[in-house]
């Protein structure tokens, strides 16, 4: 393995990680190349070709290879990084030395990065790399199990689209494009909060008409925060758009729908609100706190509002929806 020039490494050996460097290694991509910290991951991999700890069932292509070695990074042209967002930076920067200067970065990560500045922003401040991002309505399951699959390429250069589509073919990921890479990543933040509001919906309410109700007044209020946030509108029908966020607050897979059904039945307690540190809840407080810079929330943005007082407050949480649909429409 060590004489082999990797070109492409994904930087992170869990499921979405490993979901797509296996379909990239079934078409016949040269030389794919998970990378990780996880030694027993990486071991179970090459010998067994099973990743046991994320897809214990399932059998990788051989083609399929591991490493935890950073050097390995040193011959690769295109780099998926599919590690925790809040680890991403810090990681990045001890192992750059073996990352190619002219390697394109794309950002699987779901999340803020240092300061509240999305993932992409970070990374152009700190590498000379260019940068991408690649975000849609994606259970890795599925992606490994080869069923079609959407993602939008956020990039400041169109020919990047075009490098990474051809990647990507013959495989089950079907890609479209954005140069609005501020507005993917804030979708693809956003999408937790409102799956949580449609979980809370759900747990109370077996009615399809109010569930689909509640979907358009969140689907309007994303709008409203995509364009306060720098975002452009018609990024919201791509698929980071309304695709992600109708598969994450519909689909019970999801884990912030999870967590608003929890907290519509009446199970979100003080030691749960500790224990579960979920990408909505999260950014529930950071868009909450941004927005109040410059507007009253409870004024604009009801949903936010409420799940703000749902976290931070003695919340009963039957006024919800009576105060989402009561909230005047403009």
């Amino acid at each position: 393995m060590e004489n082999q020039q990797y070109k492409i490494v994904l930087i992170g050996a869990g499921t979405i990680g490993t979901a797509l460097g296996n379909i990239l290694a079934e078409a016949g991509r040269e030389s794919v190349l998970l990378h990780s910290i996880e030694h027993q991951v990486v071991d179970d991999i090459n010998r067994t070709h099973i990743n046991s700890k994320y897809f214990p069932t399932l059998h990788l292509h051989p083609g399929l290879t591991a490493t935890t070695d950073d050097s390995m990074l040193s011959h690769s042209n295109i780099i998926f990084l599919a590690i925790p967002s809040v680890i991403m930076v810090d990681y990045l920067k001890k192992i750059q030395k073996h990352l190619p200067p002219d390697a394109i970065l794309i950002n699987l990560a779901k999340g803020f990065g240092i300061g509240n500045r999305t993932i992409p922003e970070c990374l152009r401040e700190e590498f000379p790399n260019p940068v991408c991002t690649m975000k849609g309505p994606s259970f890795a399951r599925e992606i490994i199990n080869r069923l079609p699959t959407g993602f939008t390429l956020g990039s400041l250069h169109a020919d990047h689209f075009t490098k990474i589509r051809s990647v990507f073919t013959n495989t089950n990921i079907h890609l479209d494009y954005s140069a609005d890479i501020r507005g993917v990543e804030i979708l693809s933040i956003l999408k937790n909060i409102y799956a949580i509001a449609l979980g809370i919906v759900d747990a109370q309410f077996n009615s399809p008409n109010l569930r689909f109700l509640i979907l358009t007044r969140a689907f309007q209020e994303m709008r409203k925060v995509l364009l306060s946030s720098g975002g452009q509108v018609d990024t919201l029908f791509n698929y980071c758009g309304y695709g992600d966020f109708t598969l994450t607050a519909l689909n019970d897979l999801s884990r912030n729908r999870t967590l608003g059904l929890l907290i519509g039945k009446g199970f979100f307690t003080e030691h749960v609100s500790h224990e579960l540190v979920l990408e909505g809840k999260t950014a529930v407080d950071v868009f909450y706190e941004q927005i109040s810079k410059t507007m009253s929330v409870e004024d604009n943005f009801p949903i936010i509002a409420e799940l703000y007082r749902i976290f931070h407050t003695k919340y009963d949480i039957a006024m919800f929806v009576n105060t989402i649909l009561n909230f005047p429409e403009k």
